[in-house]
């Protein structure tokens, strides 16, 4: 049965980001707060105090929102990042990321106390329309500066061309300026994976105007101009006894498939990785293969950031100040960036907080398009398949992570 929010007036709040390190970016902008607020006579949107965030506290009041510390008066309360357990409040509905649904070990206090607290948790995360395609996400942004990373720390190593930091401009639009009169080396890219993070990696092959080959003459032949290569599931997996792709049977069964991506390391300079991956999901490749003669690829950019996941060197985050680290190719152990022996990782968790205001304007239309009328008149099944608690018990989607929340 779907999940029912029974509100006579809805009132939201935005809230305060708390994890460290800081998110700066938002669920609503400020002009997004007052379209709410003016188009809908029963929802009330209300900011919480924040110096932190790419919108300040004088650009929501300017738009007419309340700014106030307290939001207790608040129904549903709109977060991006995982709620510090101290700063939870007991018997509210919240929306936010929280990186449970894997079981992650370090988040499993935070699932325990909003059990404990009676809290409704939807994540953003499980919000899908019917055909399993994310409703909402920073991912396309994060394809976008993970790409741009990337493409910096090729550059860096070579010494062949520089670019300058994402942070160093305040919107998309002047990061396009900076492409402009680029010369782009003969090099060769993988991107991998096909939702928002991929297509965000492909806006900036794009821009680049690094030419597109298919994974036939990718590996055979020889260009005089810069190219990538877009891999998906069938060029990436095979059932280990068929030797076919199907992506339903892939999905629910990926330890049946072996990687075949170990056919491009010789081919490659620079892997570009938006897959989704779980611990079922075979690694594109093996620790072991960073020391064989034929693996070519001296940068990887991490963009989906899975520790020891899809990419088994990558060690850990790295951060938007100094995003790029080593890996030796022997020991495996973390080293300085662009050293000869070393494969050059960027593992950046927070990727679309560099272009903050962008991100969160994309991200709140899609809140408010897909998501919060859903909310408004009382929940639907896409809002049930998303909410993981429901009033301190785990809903029956999530019922298999009992364990985990109950601690045992």
């Amino acid at each position: 049965m779907p999940v029912k929010i029974l509100l006579q007036m809805l009132q939201i709040g935005l809230i305060r980001e708390g994890k460290l390190p800081v998110d700066n970016r938002v669920a609503l902008t400020p002009a997004q707060c007052k379209w709410l607020n003016k188009n809908f006579a029963d929802i009330k949107v209300t900011v919480q105090h924040s110096s932190n965030r790419c919108y300040s506290d004088k650009e929501y009041q300017m738009a007419g929102i309340t700014v106030q510390e307290d939001l207790s008066n608040c129904d549903v309360l709109l977060g991006i990042k995982e709620v510090p357990v101290n700063m939870l409040i007991k018997n509210k509905t919240y929306l936010f990321f929280s990186h449970t649904k894997k079981l992650q070990p370090y988040n499993q206090p935070l699932i325990q106390a909003i059990a404990e607290k009676k809290i409704t948790l939807i994540d953003y995360e499980c919000l899908e329309h019917e055909d399993g395609t994310r409703i909402i996400g920073f991912g396309f942004f994060a394809g976008i500066v993970g790409a741009h990373n990337g493409m910096m720390a090729y550059g860096n190593r070579t010494g062949q061309f520089r670019l300058q930091r994402v942070s160093t401009v305040n919107s998309f639009q002047k990061l396009i300026h900076t492409y402009f009169g680029l010369k782009v080396p003969l090099v060769k890219i993988a991107v991998t994976g096909s939702g928002r993070v991929a297509h965000g990696v492909l806006e900036i092959m794009n821009l680049l105007g690094i030419h597109e080959a298919e994974p036939e003459e990718y590996l055979e032949k020889k260009f005089a101009y810069p190219v990538y290569v877009h891999l998906k599931g069938a060029d990436l997996y095979a059932h280990k006894q068929t030797g076919k792709y199907n992506r339903d049977d892939f999905h629910e069964h990926p330890e049946n498939y072996a990687c075949k991506f170990l056919h491009y390391v010789d081919e490659t300079d620079i892997l570009l990785n938006g897959i989704y991956w779980n611990k079922n999901v075979p690694r594109l490749f093996e620790l072991d293969d960073l020391t064989k003669e034929n693996f070519h690829i001296t940068t990887i950019a991490d963009i989906t950031d899975d520790l020891y996941g899809s990419i088994p060197c990558n060690l850990g985050d790295s951060t938007i100040v100094e995003p790029i680290y080593g890996v030796d190719k022997n020991t495996f152990k973390r080293t300085s960036p662009y050293l000869s022996n070393s494969v050059d990782v960027m593992a950046v968790g927070n990727l679309p907080n560099e272009l903050p205001r962008d991100a969160s304007r994309y991200f709140g239309e899609q809140l408010i398009k897909f998501v919060l009328d859903d909310i408004r008149k009382g929940g639907s099944e896409t809002i049930n398949k998303a909410t993981i608690i429901k009033e301190g018990l785990l809903n029956r989607p999530f019922e298999y992570m009992q364990d985990y929340v109950s601690g045992n």
